[in-house]
């Protein structure tokens, strides 16, 4: 894979999606996480979770890893992945800020 290597929060976010493993999705991300999806915001798990229901698992996404590379912070990337869903299908880039091992901020589009 070009890039950088996909860090451990980074490959729970899109293994637990694959394996619709709800639980360990919200895991992946602090208990104070900012998701960010085309202009529409989510905070906290509580809100990772409505999101994850209405548009990732809820929706039986399925990601597959096109590429990841290191963004110009400490613990930022932007991964592209391929996405198949009842919901959405296309291949995209999502940034990622990583702190103490999980997803604290999200942003899609």
């Amino acid at each position: 894979m070009p890039g950088a290597e996909v860090p451990a929060a980074i490959r729970a976010f899109i293994d637990a999606t694959n394996r619709a493993d709800s639980d360990a999705f919200v895991d992946a991300f602090t208990d104070d996480a900012h998701l960010y999806d085309y202009g529409r915001e989510f905070h906290g798990h509580d809100g990772v979770r409505d999101w994850n229901r209405t548009d990732n698992i809820g929706v039986q996404a399925h990601f597959d890893l096109v590429d990841a590379t290191a963004g110009g912070e400490e613990g930022t990337y932007v991964v592209t992945l391929k996405v198949t869903s009842h919901r959405y299908n296309g291949t995209g880039p999502m940034a990622f800020r990583l702190r103490d091992g999980r997803i604290a901020d999200l942003r899609i589009g």
